[in-house]
């Protein structure tokens, strides 16, 4: 059954792919929060159908509504040195949000944004059945555990997420704003590419 095996992480790729694709095209008709009035594009997410690794960072920026990928400014470029440094290919995982819609200013999403469109990553999660997941800041730290504590306080451990491990670490805007997190991430990369190694 092709559906089932999507799920489990099964090798049903043309299964991932039809519900990737759902999910996109949902995305591109949503209208269930305010976000979707001041897009240029939806910012499903991208990457492979079998990834190691889900990236998961907290919305759109400029960049992003412009050309509809994720984390394509700079950023997304230090972010690919990030995934690099893991022993990874940006090619080789996936890359979503927790809105799919750009919030104006580049503010941080409002809950109830978040709320609205959480159904489609835990779809894009079901589907991809990653080996890991990275949250990319506190916005998605907190949506992803259902929890309001810091980013600060939850990286540094791994989360076990409905059966996958899941680390939190510091979104990559703000390491570029403040360089005194590089080594803290440094130790959330090592302590991913040691997961990956074990698993």
């Amino acid at each position: 059954d092709a559906e089932a095996d999507w799920t489990t992480g099964g090798p049903a790729g043309p299964a991932r792919q039809a519900e990737l694709d759902a999910v996109a095209r949902e995305v591109a008709d949503c209208s269930r929060c305010q976000l979707s009035l001041n897009r240029t594009n939806t910012v499903a997410g991208e990457g492979s159908l079998d990834p190691p690794v889900l990236f998961v960072g907290e919305g759109p920026g400029e960049e992003e509504d412009r050309t509809g990928r994720p984390f394509v400014g700079a950023a997304g470029r230090y972010l690919d040195k990030w995934i690099a440094a893991a022993g990874l290919d940006r090619r080789a995982c996936f890359i979503a949000n927790c809105v799919k819609c750009r919030p104006p200013q580049n503010r941080e999403p409002h809950p109830d944004e978040i709320g609205a469109c959480l159904p489609y990553l835990e779809r894009q999660i079901a589907a991809l059945a990653p080996r890991a997941i990275v949250c990319l800041g506190r916005i998605a730290s907190q949506a992803l555990l259902g929890t309001s504590t810091g980013v600060g306080a939850l990286r540094g451990k791994v989360h076990d997420r409905r059966g996958i491990p899941l680390l939190a670490t510091y979104h990559p805007s703000a390491v570029l704003r403040d360089q005194s997190l590089r080594g803290p991430v440094w130790e959330d990369l090592k302590r991913l590419k040691g997961l990956l190694a074990d698993g």
